[in-house]
């Protein structure tokens, strides 16, 4: 199979952009295909996509992949999905049409209502059922704002003419024709109606968030044959054969595959996981229980720290307030200055996540003076996102009881080399950067390939990972403690700024 059919394609669709990138079997990219689509701001908070940009940009960019360099559809041997979570989406299941714009896995409408469930004292049973903390993060309370705003969607909802997804199912809706409505584990986990321990949507939630069960997609594991595209797409019927939404495919692409291992993405966000195996381990400092996949009958669990804000900092100095033309810059610019010169920028621009969850917190510049340069800026907002990564590992070794002796690091920030000294530093512990960044993308393709036979076990994807640099602590722990003091006394000024 692999002779004739010697590569697998990954779908990564992400928050500000979808992909494909095609794999061999040594686990190298041959061929990769980008596209970015728009982001929409309605309203204050709000963040949506349009459902068509979804699709049209995910399927223009697999037919590119081929395109480039000559590979034809009939030696992709089989296809991986990972995408950005908690997204939400609803479609009318006879036209195909989403009824309503995706909302955003950053998007803030339903704020208010998470923190009236939670004066109600419903935050114990979400978390003990999910393993998740009430928050408009989820996408619970997305589908319940479209089910309430949209004319006519409770009633279509309840005589189930309609369909709810993540990302990964409005794909794979489209990629097969309309014939398919599933998602995997993973994402059904971060949904906040999806018992993570009996691995079941879950009467007791949905009633919760009067969510009709006839709207849910079947939950099916994170590598298996699944079903195949429609002939349509890419000419030829390809297998779908493995699904994770994007931290959990990461994790895999890191093949931290043992308890106790954990990566960091640095991608829109910046996303740390840590293995717990197949204990659903109980967070006491404000981290998600989530699955880290399930592969044949096996669950895998982990802890998750997510940071809303992450490369998004350095994207908003590049196009909100334009201190420079190109994300490349922002590395010569902190590297301009001896230090930071008590500049501190906490980038709350969609409120805070882990360990703090305030969505009232906003985005604040400290230690301003006259002297104050574009660079100490930029500076501030680099060395912010190694805080929020700091904060929320200090917290997951609180729950795990294990020091980090290693972080495996992934994503497109992870190319800035100040950065990623900075956090070794802060975390007083070696980063290691693989050699393919684009471990999001791999960890689909494994899990596909895995079930397709193309890989034959754990052990022989093991050898196909390999550190492209490591980064080890160089900073003194005074200049550490200095630091993190200014930084946590900037974080607790920003919380709650909106009343």
């Amino acid at each position: 199979m692999t002779q004739e059919k010697p590569y697998l394609m990954a779908l990564d669709q992400g928050t500000t952009s979808s992909r494909a990138i095609i794999f061999d079997k040594k686990g190298q990219i041959v061929s990769v295909a980008q596209k970015d689509f728009k982001q929409y701001f309605p309203d204050s908070g709000w963040v949506e996509h349009d459902p068509n940009e979804i699709w049209t940009s995910q399927s223009s960019v697999m037919v590119e992949s081929l395109i480039n360099q000559g590979i034809r559809a009939d030696q992709i041997a089989g296809i991986g999905i990972t995408n950005q979570r908690e997204t939400t989406l609803i479609w009318d299941r006879k036209t195909g049409k989403a009824i309503y714009n995706a909302i955003v896995w950053q998007d803030r409408r339903t704020a208010s209502y998470c923190n009236s469930l939670k004066e109600k004292g419903h935050a114990d049973l979400v978390a003990s059922k999910t393993g998740l903390i009430i928050d408009a993060y989820f996408s619970a309370t997305k589908i319940r704002w479209i089910l309430e705003n949209v004319e006519g969607a409770r009633e279509k909802a309840k005589a189930g003419e309609l369909a709810f997804g993540t990302v990964d199912s409005w794909l794979i809706w489209n990629l097969t024709a309309g014939k398919t409505h599933i998602t995997d584990i993973t994402n059904a986990s971060r949904t906040m109606i999806y018992n993570i321990h009996t691995q079941e949507w879950d009467k007791e939630l949905l009633q919760l968030f009067d969510i009709p069960e006839s709207l849910l997609p079947e939950v099916k594991s994170c590598s298996e044959v699944y079903c195949e595209t429609a002939g349509d797409v890419l000419s030829v019927k390809i297998p779908i054969a493995g699904i994770a939404g994007d931290q959990q495919a990461a994790l895999f692409g890191q093949l931290c595959t043992e308890p106790g291992m954990a990566k960091t993405t640095y991608g829109t966000g910046c996303f740390l996981v840590m293995n717990t195996g197949n204990e659903a381990v109980k967070s006491e400092n404000q981290l998600l229980t989530t699955v880290a996949w399930k592969i044949g009958n096996e669950i895998n669990y982990a802890l998750e720290g997510s940071v809303f804000i992450g490369g998004a900092a350095i994207q908003w100095l590049r196009d909100g307030i334009e201190l420079f033309p190109n994300a490349k810059d922002s590395e010569k610019l902190a590297m301009s200055l001896d230090d930071n010169d008590g500049v501190y920028f906490v980038p709350a621009l969609t409120g805070l996540g882990a360990p703090h969850w305030d969505q009232n917190a906003r985005g604040a510049f400290f230690g301003i003076t006259r002297g104050t340069t574009s660079a100490h800026m930029t500076r501030a907002a680099l060395e912010a996102i190694a805080y929020q990564v700091y904060d929320v590992l200090k917290a997951m070794e609180k729950d795990s009881g294990k020091p980090t002796q290693e972080l495996r690091v992934d994503g497109g920030a992870t190319a800035n080399n100040f950065m990623m000294q900075f956090q070794a530093d802060l975390l007083d512990c070696e980063i290691k950067r693989p050699e393919i960044i684009e471990t999001t993308a791999i960890g689909a393709a494994f899990l596909a390939g895995l079930a397709l036979g193309f890989w034959k076990n754990r052990e022989e994807l093991q050898s196909l990972w390999t550190a492209d640099k490591s980064f080890t602590p160089q900073m003194e722990e005074n200049k550490r403690e200095k630091l993190l003091h200014f930084w946590h006394k900037a974080v607790e000024r920003s919380k709650d700024w909106i009343e």
